[in-house]
């Protein structure tokens, strides 16, 4: 998702796709999704009443997608102003969160719905086995 946002971004701005370029864009992103996955995790062990266990679900929306999300925007934007020759306009802070959220957390809405309507059909299917 990271390396797409960047390579629209390159092209909507004319500018180059070789790969190389889409990462000198995407790295700092790259890097906070990395630190979002890493405070998801270890936010599920802390909050973990067993040590052997604990409740981290990269797939779930909230809280371990919504964690990557917002670090990977607020951790992206920072690392990309004080790493990067870039600047960070506030549109560019829009886009970026609004185009993150959508396919960072979109498809995780999506597979939550269609796997509670699985469990539901299961359900409904256990019991008419049971009359």
């Amino acid at each position: 998702v990271v390396l797409v946002f960047a390579g629209i971004g390159r092209d909507s701005h004319g500018e180059g796709l070789a790969p190389t370029q889409i990462l000198t864009v995407a790295w700092p992103f790259l890097v906070a999704t990395g630190v979002g996955w890493a405070l998801a995790y270890t936010l599920s062990q802390v909050r973990s009443t067993n040590p052997e266990t604990h409740t981290f679900h990269p797939l779930r929306l909230f809280p371990d997608g919504t964690i990557i999300w917002v670090a990977t925007v607020a951790v992206g934007m920072v690392a990309r102003a004080l790493l990067t020759t870039r600047g960070i306009a506030p549109s560019f802070v829009v886009v970026a969160a609004v185009f993150l959220g959508l396919f960072l957390l979109g498809w995780r809405a999506v597979a939550t719905r269609l796997l509670a309507r699985a469990a539901r059909s299961d359900v409904a299917e256990e019991r008419a086995g049971h009359l």
